[in-house]
């Protein structure tokens, strides 16, 4: 074990050099895939709003591929102006290739279970490169989703073209929900940045007694849901309403920092779904499965989510102390 793990640990420092170039490469790919929807939007003469929806991702796309080069304040008018074109309704989904059905369930059939190896890949890649590779943690569900989607071409035998219309009709499904994660994780840097932790803990203090575990339990739980609905993004939050909470009021009572740590953060998740804000979770399956009530997926949730913040109290009640 200790042969392997200093292989690894030479061989994560020999590759530490070259994570700048390859994280780099990733966004350019990204970049690529949303440059080649807005020409599709753009050439769809049935989308009456063909100019905005191709401006958004063009404009998207930009940020992907000259994000290293391009001045940060340039940025913050592109995202200004993708906002403005959401806010409006400029973008919308164009005439989407039909898809032959009967040639689907033909393929289908033909395939099999063979369909999860790419998606069991991404997984498994990205698990791997993150414990073993210290260095790649930002890379591994990069390269995962390359190698994933060669093995989708082998395993379906499906021509390239065929690759780039599916990523055309992805995206545009995914619609303006696509960019919330990335606002999000942006919004919550801003957050930590700013001190709002340091203002959370001032205006809790007035309200929670300082020597009270309980309420100190239930005020980091609640305020990581109710954060977390805010944003968006339990990570995002995490850093916010540890400072603001979970240092002062739990941890500082004696709370083993790992255990509460953990359970704050999946109380995070409880928020992620009662909350429209978490567009890769709730938004995006909605739009996907094209459901008429684009808040239908929440409201099957929050019951769930209800039951799950009182377990997560209890937990972090019994378990952390």
């Amino acid at each position: 074990m200790q042969l392997v793990g200093k292989f690894l640990d030479n061989l994560n420092a020999s590759l530490e050099p070259y994570v700048p170039t390859l994280l780099e490469i990733t966004f350019i790919l990204i970049g690529l895939q949303l440059l080649h929807t807005a020409i599709c939007s753009y050439r769809d003469q049935t989308n009456p709003n063909r100019f905005g929806t191709a401006l958004f991702w063009g404009l998207s796309g930009i940020t992907f591929l000259g994000g290293q080069f391009i001045p940060p304040m340039i940025i913050g008018i592109i995202i200004c102006i993708m906002g403005l074109l959401s806010l409006f309704k400029q973008v919308k989904i164009g005439t989407l290739p039909v898809v032959d059905q009967e040639k689907a369930e033909a393929r289908s059939e033909k395939i099999g279970n063979k369909i999860f190896i790419p998606v069991l890949t991404l997984g498994v890649v990205a698990l791997i490169l993150g414990n073993s590779l210290k260095s790649f943690n930002v890379l591994g569900i990069g390269i995962g989703a390359i190698l994933a989607s060669i093995i989708v071409l082998i395993v379906t035998k499906a021509k390239p073209s065929e690759f780039l219309s599916e990523n055309n009709r992805m995206v545009q499904q995914v619609s303006t929900t696509g960019i919330l994660p990335q606002l999000l994780a942006a919004l919550g840097a801003v957050f930590a940045a700013a001190g709002v932790g340091d203002v959370i803990a001032s205006l809790i203090g007035g309200v929670v007694p300082a020597d009270s575990r309980f309420f100190g339990v239930v005020a980091y739980v609640l305020g990581m849901v109710i954060f977390t609905m805010i944003m968006g993004n339990a990570f995002a939050a995490f850093t916010v309403i540890t400072a603001g909470i979970g240092m002062p009021f739990v941890f500082a009572l004696g709370a083993n920092p790992f255990i509460a740590g953990a359970l704050a953060m999946t109380a995070g998740y409880c928020g992620t779904l009662m909350t429209p804000m978490a567009g890769n979770f709730n938004a995006l399956p909605a739009a996907l499965l094209q459901m008429k009530n684009e808040y239908g997926v929440i409201k099957q949730q929050i019951p769930v989510a209800v039951i799950l913040i009182v377990v997560h109290i209890a937990l972090m009640y019994f378990l952390a102390f």
